[in-house]
């Protein structure tokens, strides 16, 4: 019974301990992760740290040095609603990779008063209006843009997404851009004839250009109010604004040692017949694998790899001839494998076996074999 015991705690102690999460610290005073040690590698862990109360939102951006930002994974923590809190934390499910060097990107945010908020209003409203008046222009022919309907609407979109480049919704619902009644209101607008409008019945021609110019500027009022308004609408809600940003640049991460997975198993060769007639032949076999991937990057190929190695025993087929191997007497295989429940393997491949004719040639043949194995990991580095 204590035998027992010792095996279940050796047996499973290990597993729970490698199911914990880890937690990494980050010092926002000091401007420094994990105590200065390199940050976990090839496993998802937690980022915590210390933030004034004011603080309601952290953004996160995690990438490696030698990439592009734009392949930044963003983490995001928000305050829960009416709760105050001095400590944010952020769930890294991306796992880093060993021995690799990292930039990391912390953007605080709090919430923004009343002033801020008015300001923000109103340089939107200029720039949007100045955006507007500046694409019309009214001649004889009428009221003319200078850009197209699609222009327009992108341009206008991002005046709004420029000026909010520094705020954030506390809901995470980003600027959709303006809808259909603008794009409706612009499309109207446009190469619009001015003297076909009903007005334009007046005779005198001074009156009616006079007329005309008040008319064109009425549509591009409409159009700038209605911009506004949907600018407004999103800006009512109590934004956050960013306040401020630190940054760690090229931080390590930890070096994985490098474990050469070795398979024991069992297998079986088949060496022809059909069903009723099964001619095949078992032998154990032993071999080590060389994985197609990381687990942590990528789950199929994380656990798939391609492996070779050696029958243990020669084996015979349904007339009695030893199956062997050339060069050391015995079979080899070369096959692909699946793990499976962490340590089970299943493997597929191709043996190369040789067998005796007449005494003193050598058939060399390829047999198709199919078994299971347990696969450990042997760990090879220096010994410290």
């Amino acid at each position: 019974m204590n035998k027992l015991l010792y095996c279940l705690i050796v047996g499973i102690f290990p597993m729970i301990c490698q199911a914990q999460i880890k937690t990494v610290t980050y010092a926002t005073v000091k401007n420094q992760v994990n105590g200065g040690l390199p940050l976990p590698s090839e496993e998802i862990f937690y980022l915590n740290g210390t933030i004034p109360s004011s603080v309601r939102m952290v953004s996160v951006e995690v990438f490696r040095s030698k990439k592009s930002p734009n392949s930044a994974y963003l983490y995001k923590w928000k305050a829960p609603y009416a709760v105050e809190t001095n400590e944010f934390e952020v769930f890294v499910t991306n796992p880093l990779r060993s021995n690799e060097r990292y930039h990391m990107k912390f953007y605080f945010y709090e919430r923004s008063d009343e002033k801020d908020l008015q300001e923000l209003k109103e340089a939107l409203t200029k720039n949007l209006e100045a955006y507007i008046r500046a694409n019309f222009e009214v001649s004889r022919k009428g009221l003319q843009s200078l850009s197209s309907q699609r222009v327009m609407m992108a341009q206008m979109n991002e005046i709004v997404i420029q000026g909010l480049e520094n705020y954030a919704h506390p809901l995470d619902q980003e600027f959709r851009g303006f809808s259909d009644v603008v794009r409706q209101k612009i499309d109207q607008t446009h190469n619009l004839r001015l003297r076909n409008a009903k007005f334009n019945i007046l005779k005198n021609r001074d009156n009616a250009s006079r007329d005309e110019a008040i008319y064109a500027s009425q549509l591009i009022d409409e159009l700038v109010q209605l911009t506004i308004a949907e600018a407004e609408q999103y800006l009512r809600a109590n934004l956050l604004m960013l306040v401020d940003i630190r940054e760690i640049d090229s931080y390590p991460t930890e070096k994985r040692p490098f474990y050469l997975p070795v398979n024991v198993g069992y297998a079986g060769t088949y060496f022809g017949g059909d069903f009723n007639s099964l001619d095949y032949g078992t032998s154990p076999f032993v071999g080590v694998s060389f994985p197609l991937g990381r687990k942590a990057f990528t789950k199929f190929l994380g656990n798939a790899s391609i492996s070779t190695g050696v029958f243990t025993n020669n084996m015979r087929n349904s007339d009695g001839i030893s199956i062997s191997g050339p060069l050391i007497g015995r079979p080899m295989y070369v096959g692909l494998g699946y793990t499976m429940f962490r340590v089970l393997r299943f493997n597929l491949g191709a043996a190369l076996t040789s067998s005796d004719v007449n005494g003193n040639l050598e058939n060399v043949t390829i047999y198709p074999f199919v078994g299971f194995s347990m696969e450990f990991n042997l760990w090879l580095g220096m010994n410290r």
